[in-house]
């Protein structure tokens, strides 16, 4: 039997490769690790216990909130703030920033950027919802209030970044910016066992996933980019498979493991898609790049995007690197804006 390494006992031996480490980050993935476990607990109750269906609210984008996605973002909330580690805390689920302004919270200087439960429709049927998160230093003087500027802040200036997804196994997966790992959840004992070492997204991938229901309302390039996927072409393997579940978290992990790409285009009534910038494209963006893959918003870098407000969104095309560089050949050519 393989020795056995926790999702701890990894953090504090790569803490060597950072000069200057004082042990912080790792307190914070504890945090997140403890309510992660809290979520999975009550998903894995969900039809038994009240956790299914709407809670009777919208957020700040106009979605109706779900009880999941209320439940999961106080737990996060609370076990990040309890540390004393993390100065605010930014959801998809809140209109503004939190300031963790208790005593021990001061000169914090880590923010967390949050989408609690990305998918969470799905779990009224049954099927994989996440955690996406994000860690950033903050600009701000560390004896003072946080600031939006804290959080505003582009991709590249992400500290760590990670997903956590809730399916047929439980799994966590982060990075440093030192490569990419995942962590399979043991529910009988507690505990992340690291499970999947250096992931690398393969360069081609075989696997298209899109919402083709709104096919119609694409830019010009984006269904350019599908028919391509879809014409037979023994040389290059196409015809590609076609695979969406709904969830980015879980479309993602597929793909990252199987090699594909991954579209949120702009389409009619969304002129910059639907998927959020901070909560979501950054630090999925973060993985993507040191997994190998490319995360566009179809002209250029998505890390590199300055944000302008929290709940800002961008189109997303994510994943194995030879595919979305031909999507951008498709959309340069044919045009990515509706």
């Amino acid at each position: 039997m393989k020795d056995l390494v926790t999702l701890g006992e990894f953090v504090i031996q790569k803490q060597h490769e950072y000069p200057g480490a004082t042990g912080e980050l790792s307190q914070i993935f504890g945090a997140i690790r403890l309510a992660s476990k809290l979520v999975h607990r009550e998903i894995n109750k969900a039809g038994i216990a009240d956790i299914v269906g709407s809670a009777g609210n919208e957020n700040v984008q106009g979605e109706d909130q779900q009880k999941l996605d209320v439940y999961a973002n106080e737990k996060f909330k609370s076990a990040l703030a309890a540390r004393g580690l993390v100065c605010g805390l930014a959801s998809e689920e809140d209109d503004d920033f939190v300031e963790f302004d208790q005593p021990m919270n001061k000169g914090s200087k880590y923010v967390v950027l949050i989408d609690p439960v990305d998918g969470s429709s799905n779990i009224d049927v049954n099927v994989s919802v996440g955690t996406i998160f994000s860690i950033y230093r903050r600009v701000s003087p560390a004896n003072g209030p946080v600031i939006l500027e804290d959080f505003l802040q582009p991709g590249t200036a992400q500290v760590a970044a990670g997903y956590i997804i809730f399916g047929s196994s439980t799994m966590l997966v982060y990075t440093t910016g030192n490569g990419v790992n995942g962590f399979t959840f043991d529910p009988s004992i507690g505990v992340f066992y690291l499970s999947h070492q250096n992931l690398t997204f393969p360069k081609k991938g075989r696997i298209y996933s899109v919402n083709e229901g709104n096919y119609v309302h694409f830019p010009a390039g984006v269904k350019k980019f599908i028919k391509y996927c879809q014409e037979r072409d023994d040389a290059s393997d196409r015809p590609y498979s076609s695979r969406y579940i709904g969830s980015l978290v879980a479309d993602f992990h597929r793909n990252l493991l199987k090699g594909g790409i991954f579209m949120y285009p702009s389409f009619a009534g969304h002129p910059k898609g639907k998927l959020r910038l901070l909560y979501e494209c950054n630090p999925i963006a973060f993985i993507t790049e040191q997994a190998g893959g490319i995360a566009s918003d179809g002209k250029g870098r998505i890390l590199e995007i300055q944000p302008s407000e929290l709940h800002e969104r961008t189109p997303l095309f994510v994943g194995s690197s030879e595919l979305v560089k031909v999507a951008e050949e498709f959309m340069e050519n044919h045009g990515s804006e509706i």
